[in-house]
């Protein structure tokens, strides 16, 4: 083989900068992006693709979920179900729905939200499959970096008998670097010093989180009222524990070639940092590293948005019992929750109606932070048993349509 032919085939390592680059939003790239609307993308990864005991409980461990239904095998075999059951947002260990890694390259992304219709339960055995479409991409003006475009994925999973589990709509904003450092909206955001008072009571909520776990105990529609507040969740003080945990129970990870690989590939979206000597990293790596995370403006490293978002169902999980079925949940990442944070996720129903011809209960969602910021507003709807024996019992959300639209 000769050296031109060496050379036609070696990495391009030089276009992966030394430090995350400072794409711009164009008009140009804002119409490149719109362009992609109704195009179905790859699906990232897959990661964790076959359902396991192993694989779900690892998922829990992830987002710290204490639930026996969806960790417990010889609990799962007891239940209503026969088997343990995956937690409701494991679909996106298949790969994080509303991904910042299309069109704008250079420009950065952050994981902005999900809004989730549940059909089915994975199980144990099942293989999850994905579909991916852009259905939307806008343009706003923010605080944090003046000029945003907000871009809309689709994706819709299945199981290996093709029936659909779940569909959700994900959102990623995308942010000039440069444009939200000299904004610099939360340069006076610094981390919190707790008092052993206030680490006593945080510990105290989150080892106490399982006598609210409802369980085997059925939660009947005609008991629940408007108004009734669900009792709250702490996650916090946000570690570097936390933030990998969740890495680890999503089944993620790329290291040596296989990062490579990626960076030549997609260089607007790696860097060598001098920090690693060089390395090759992700320009996410701002979730671990607290000067990448400064780059973009955010004043230390933060959570991932698929982690809240799991927060924020298992708060509703484990109110509405075993015999409860979720049918949606959205979360909107609104504030960053840095390194030292801690989240109180909070719920109230504020509406019970029937829809066909099961009994639904609406809940209001709310994760607030240690400062009394609401860092990520949303709603769940939750199908509950009923007494009248005119409503056919169900054991899933497959007979419910919410007939929600494409983009919400």
């Amino acid at each position: 083989m000769n050296t031109a032919t060496l050379e036609a085939q070696a990495p391009a390592q030089s276009d992966v900068g030394s430090r995350p680059a400072e794409g711009r939003i164009t008009d140009e790239a804002v119409a490149a992006a719109r362009a992609m609307i109704g195009l179905h993308l790859r699906p990232e990864g897959p990661y964790l693709q076959d359902a396991t005991a192993d694989t779900l409980r690892n998922w829990c461990n992830g987002i710290g979920d204490l639930n026996p239904l969806y960790r417990d095998v010889g609990y799962g075999a007891a239940s209503r179900y026969g088997s343990v059951l995956g937690h409701p947002m494991f679909p996106m260990a298949f790969g994080w729905l509303g991904r910042t890694r299309w069109g704008l390259p250079g420009v950065h992304g952050f994981y902005a939200g999900n809004d989730w219709e549940l059909f089915r339960h994975i199980k144990p055995g099942d293989r999850i499959t994905a579909i991916e479409r852009v259905v939307g991409v806008e343009e706003k003006e923010s605080q944090f970096s003046g000029r945003l475009v907000l871009q809309y994925v689709e994706a819709s999973y299945f199981n290996q008998r093709s029936e659909l589990v779940a569909r959700g709509l994900g959102t990623c904003t995308r942010h000039e670097r440069k444009a939200a450092r000299d904004a610099g909206k939360y340069k006076e955001i610094v981390q919190h010093e707790y008092s052993d008072e206030e680490r006593d009571r945080i510990d105290e909520m989150i080892l106490d989180e399982p006598k609210n776990i409802r369980g085997a105990a059925v939660r009947y529609w005609e008991e629940v009222e408007v108004g009734e507040e669900l009792p709250t969740i702490a996650r916090g003080p946000l570690s570097l524990m936390d933030t990998m945990g969740f890495l680890v129970g999503c089944g993620r990870g790329h290291t040596h070639g296989v990062v490579l690989q990626a960076a030549v590939k997609h260089p607007g979206h790696f860097f060598r940092n001098p920090e690693a000597g060089g390395g090759v990293e992700y320009t996410g790596i701002g979730h671990h590293r607290e000067s990448v995370a400064k780059e973009v403006g955010v004043p230390g490293t933060y959570d991932y948005g698929p982690q809240r978002s799991s927060w924020m169902c298992t708060l509703v999980t484990n109110w509405m019992g075993d015999a409860g079925v979720l049918k949606r949940v959205r979360s909107e990442m609104r504030r960053f929750n840095i390194v030292g944070d801690t989240t109180y996720c909070k719920g109230k129903v504020i509406r019970k109606y029937v829809k066909d011809n099961t009994g639904l209960v609406d809940i209001e969602l709310q994760a607030v932070n240690q400062r009394g910021e609401v860092t990520t507003p949303g709603i769940a709807t939750v199908a509950l048993p009923s007494r009248d024996v005119k409503r056919p019992a169900f054991i899933d959300g497959g007979a419910i349509d919410l007939e929600l639209p494409v983009v919400r």
